[in-house]
């Protein structure tokens, strides 16, 4: 397992699809996974503190968490099956540990709220993660413009099935 960063949340310019981008914590792969648009926007607010009137589902889910003296210790995007991404989400209450199923989207968007580290399994990184040259990366430190471009432009190239593995 490596520990991901949110480096932020784009469009697809074809499908006009959130994508969640996804940074190794140590290292210039960038993990991108399609999601909802309800999950872009939960993940967005969060990434920019932005309140809403009222509390959205993940807000929600954290505040009953919070009540029942459960805490979120980790998300982990785990397997990468069929193109689809899949997540666990390890919850501590009373000393036990319970894992969940999710979907990456959820568990990020709860992640983020709890701020619990994120975590990615390293066949899915090195199955689906783009890698950047180390010149490339030292440039995204200088500027992080660039990456939205060239990630833009990936994506204009890239189709969600070439992801997954068909066999």
């Amino acid at each position: 397992m490596q520990e991901m960063v949110v480096y932020g949340v784009s469009f697809d310019m074809v499908g006009k699809q959130p994508i969640v981008l996804l940074k190794t914590a140590m290292g210039n792969r960038f993990l991108p996974i399609w999601i909802g648009h309800p999950e872009a926007s939960a993940i967005l607010a969060k990434l920019q503190d932005s309140d809403t009137p009222r509390p959205m589902t993940h807000d929600l889910f954290s505040t009953v968490l919070g009540e029942l003296d459960a805490e979120v210790v980790r998300i982990s995007v785990v397997e990468m099956r069929d193109s689809t991404f899949y997540a666990r989400i390890v919850l501590r209450r009373g000393g036990e540990e319970v894992e969940l199923d999710a979907r990456p989207s959820d568990a990020i968007a709860l992640a983020l709220r709890a701020k619990a580290p994120i975590y990615a399994a390293d066949d899915v990184i090195t199955e689906s993660a783009i890698q950047m040259e180390d010149e490339e990366a030292a440039s995204v430190q200088a500027d992080p413009e660039q990456l939205v471009e060239d990630f833009k432009q990936f994506l204009d190239e890239v189709r969600p099935e070439e992801f997954g593995d068909d066999g």
